[in-house]
């Protein structure tokens, strides 16, 4: 309901406005004051969208009450009423942004008229200022999904450079600080702390949150040019594990990696993330990568940390006869540098951990490794270390066995059938029963290309299809195939396409008015 106030001090001029406005636009509500003073008064507890003043009125002038009224509610729209015109009136109205303005006598027609024409203004405003909410709340519900992907694509895959340079700018994060991971681990059954997690994170500004698998939530951290690299992650380490309520808080843990220049990097981070992470019995329930404890120094040029980092990759590449050679290559540096061997068998327990997690981020739910028994020489730790692993890899080849061997066809096809919603990989994740992290090392290693570059490609030829109907605006291709901001799908556009759409379109209608005319 659009509501209107007048403003005279005569009485019968108020009336005989209400009942001329009443007749006229019977849907709005009017109310009354006979003064500028009360007015003002009644604008704060009534909240008008439009006010027709008297400029004359005994103690407050009526441009003086639209003055005063304007500067607290600037979307108050005004006309004037007035029993003379000047030009004094009309430049002072003007400044002072009044619509229009009535003299008195005036029929009711131009009444109505001159009214309605500034009440069809509120209503267009009201569908605009709408629509601008509703895009702004589309695109806040697609940047929520954009954001878990574009962390999956940088932790295990490449985002292609427009998707990064535009998805930066509109999750409204300077790309040009450092950037670190974070790993939180939650304990088996508090998975539902996943919202109140993203939550937090969403609250500090600080990074982008990445999609929930097994128990484990990888964060994407922008570094704080005004603190220092440890006191950002620590406080926003508390900050996480404030999450959890004092009973659900035992199991909770965050591995904290190193700061990096460059996105491109930020994968070597989140695998150091992990690594911090390792034992979560730890009394401190969280730890930087750079505190974790060093076995051993280098070896052929490499870290004992780089070691570790290459042998997480190994098992996700399903390397698992190489995966058994660096196990047990571990084992033999900790024998030949006299580790004590419960020292050692901790250690490998640990990397062992990491070996499930990164199956689990797979979609492999393998079961927890622990040791059966205290290793009494390093010869029974080879063994079940051994023993350990090759569970692993027994879980590993029955998972792979279960997936359907169109899986990837399958996870392709509802792509293109969908591409203009607002799927994510953790969309397909749950149609397939796969984790989205695997979906994006699988599609890239069986296709050959990106999930986001597809998904792209399909909406982009999509948008080609719908531009030769001249009846949709740009506008409405943008939204139709499912991107939610005209300038970011322009940007892509001109990225793929080397031309812009408006150029495209031009060109393709020119060429289809060529063959009409033939």
């Amino acid at each position: 309901m659009i509501k209107l106030l007048i403003v005279d001090d005569e009485q019968i001029e108020r009336e005989g406005l209400q009942a001329i406005l009443q007749k006229g636009f019977p849907g709005i509500i009017i109310e009354q004051a006979k003064n500028g003073h009360i007015a003002i008064e009644l604008t704060e507890r009534f909240q008008p969208d439009l006010i027709l003043m008297d400029i004359k009125m005994p103690g407050m002038s009526g441009l003086e009450a639209v003055e005063r009224i304007s500067t607290e509610y600037p979307d108050i729209k005004f006309i004037m009423v007035t029993a003379y015109d000047s030009f004094d009136f009309a430049r002072k109205a003007i400044r002072l942004g009044v619509k229009d303005y009535l003299l008195k006598p005036s029929k009711a027609g131009e009444i109505i008229a001159i009214v309605g024409k500034v009440l069809q203004e509120i209503e267009e405003e009201r569908k605009t200022l709408e629509m601008n909410r509703f895009e702004r709340d589309t695109l806040q519900r697609a940047l929520q999904v954009v954001e878990t992907d574009v962390v999956t694509q940088l932790l295990f895959d490449h985002v292609h450079e427009v998707h990064l340079d535009e998805l930066v700018g509109l999750l409204g994060i300077k790309a040009s600080n450092e950037k670190f991971a974070i790993i939180v681990l939650l304990p088996s059954g508090s998975e539902g702390y996943y919202s109140a997690v993203k939550s937090k994170v969403r609250q500090t500004g600080s990074g982008w949150v990445g999609a929930l698998y097994g128990r484990q939530i990888p964060i994407i951290v922008f570094r704080d040019p005004e603190k220092s690299f440890r006191t950002q992650a620590l406080t926003l380490a508390r900050e996480l594990l404030s999450v959890a309520k004092p009973a659900a808080g035992t199991g909770w843990f965050v591995g904290i990696g190193s700061p990096y220049d460059s996105l491109d990097q930020i994968r070597q981070s989140y695998q150091e993330a992990q690594i911090a992470a390792m034992d979560s019995t730890l009394p401190v329930k969280y730890r930087f990568f750079e505190d974790t404890p060093v076995l051993g120094v280098a070896k052929d040029g490499y870290s004992a940390k780089q070691l570790e980092k290459l042998f997480f990759e190994k098992i996700r590449l399903g390397e698992w006869n190489q995966v058994h050679t660096n196990l047990m290559e571990f084992i033999r540096r900790y024998e030949n540098e006299g580790v004590d061997l419960l020292q050692a068998q901790q250690r490998m327990l640990e990397l062992l951990w990491i070996a499930s997690r990164v199956l689990l981020e797979m979609g492999v739910e393998a079961e927890m490794p622990l040791f059966s028994f205290q290793a009494q020489d390093y010869r029974q730790l080879y063994a079940e270390s051994s023993l350990l692993l090759d569970r692993m890899r027994e879980s590993f080849a029955e998972y792979y066995d279960r997936l359907e061997p169109d899986t990837i066809q399958q996870i392709k096809q509802f792509i293109i059938e969908h591409s203009h919603e607002d799927i994510s990989l953790e969309t397909i994740g749950r149609r397939v029963g796969l984790s989205p992290f695997y979906i994006s090392s699988m599609f890239k290693d069986q296709l050959g290309i990106n999930y986001i570059d597809f998904l792209t490609e399909c909406r982009i030829d999509r948008a080609k299809k719908l531009m030769g109907d001249p009846d949709r605006s740009l506008k409405e291709i943008t939204f139709e195939v499912g991107y939610h901001d005209p300038n970011y799908f322009s940007k892509v556009f001109k990225k793929m396409c080397d031309v812009s759409p408006t150029e495209y379109r031009k060109t393709l209608l020119g060429k289809r008015e060529k063959r009409e005319v033939q």
